[in-house]
């Protein structure tokens, strides 16, 4: 199998080092970074210094600064293509792969920002059917730190696409001692999954910055997890999958680790950061900041109520300090306990 990992992020080489890691004389892993001296450096080097620093790339995975249109492109003689770049990114990219027609899977979890004002935010599928409408296409997702996938510690994800041959495809090329990877065909509940749970975290992140304890988290876990489910089903999504890697799983990772950007969020914001001085404090992208809006207005849209994604919103946008946002959070009337 020929593959290229397009994006030299933290996710993106550490999914790249797990694909290298299965070996085999047949098995060929590109890592391409957008910065041509990144590649070279991290080609020479073999370390990824400003994202995943003391990592030792596995000797036969190869990093390229090459052009994508090039003749000497890393997607020349692909079997299989992995988007890890951020999801403002994943348009453009699509686009440029449509004319290859290899498949194609991406890493990124969250919502593209509303293109015009009259037109929803999109998941990656959506956007696929868009700009590259013949193009086999799926996404990679699930509970997943960078930086243990990097080491080799064990982690599971999931494979969605209604592409049966990818999703083995993905299978077979990630699958493997310390990698578990799962197949699903609900494209729809599995992207839902990654893009609500960034929005969440936030909110525990803002939790436990102001020290609510871990009742008051398990709480906004529970609830947000049927927040979750209720938009994902209005959407089309099986409600299996929110009880799987990429609902269930990938919140409580996201919303209880402190590797998550997203949690850190609303730690910094509950610590009387604003919000352009948290974000700017992490070094990477925090999806849930990018995504939190796009939620609530596809939610409001469809007429499912998503409070914690609501009280997110407000506290992002400056409508409400971190203790307001919990006070109308707990504020609410009683009801009888649903999705």
């Amino acid at each position: 199998m020929r593959m290229a990992v397009l994006g030299a992020g933290a996710w993106g080489t550490a999914l790249a080092m797990a694909a290298a890691r299965q070996g085999g004389a047949d098995r060929s892993v590109s890592l391409w970074a957008r910065d041509a001296q990144q590649a070279a450096q991290m080609q020479a080097e073999r370390v990824n210094a400003r994202y995943l620093p003391g990592q030792v790339l596995p000797p036969s995975m190869q990093v390229s600064g090459a052009a994508l249109d090039g003749a000497d492109s890393p997607l020349v003689g692909c079997d299989l293509v992995i988007v890890a770049t951020p999801m403002a990114a994943l348009r453009d990219m699509l686009a440029r792969l449509a004319p290859f027609g290899v498949p194609a899977a991406w890493l990124c979890k969250g919502f593209e920002a509303p293109r015009a004002s009259d037109r929803p935010g999109l998941l990656g599928h959506e956007i696929a059917a868009e700009v590259a409408p013949g193009l086999p296409v799926g996404v990679l997702s699930g509970p997943s730190f960078a930086q243990e996938v990097a080491r080799g510690q064990p982690a599971a994800l999931v494979a969605a696409s209604a592409h049966r041959e990818l999703c083995d495809r993905l299978v077979d090329a990630f699958h493997g001692p310390s990698l578990r990877v799962y197949a699903n065909d609900d494209i729809v509940g599995v992207e839902v999954g990654g893009a609500v749970k960034n929005v969440l975290a936030i909110a525990t992140g803002l939790c436990d910055g102001l020290n609510l304890g871990m009742n008051a988290r398990a709480a906004l876990v529970t609830r947000g997890l049927a927040e979750m489910t209720r938009f994902g089903l209005a959407l089309g999504a099986r409600p299996e999958t929110f009880m799987g890697l990429s609902g269930l799983g990938d919140l409580v990772l996201t919303a209880t680790g402190d590797l998550s950007r997203n949690r850190r969020v609303g730690q910094l914001l509950a610590e009387g950061l604003s919000l352009q001085q948290a974000v700017d404090s992490l070094g990477h992208v925090a999806e849930g900041v990018y995504s939190a809006r796009t939620v609530v207005q596809r939610a409001r849209a469809l007429g499912i109520e998503m409070p914690i994604s609501e009280a997110v919103v407000a506290l992002l946008d400056g409508g409400l300090r971190p203790e307001q946002a919990v006070a109308e959070l707990m504020g609410r009337n009683p009801k009888t306990e649903v999705l």
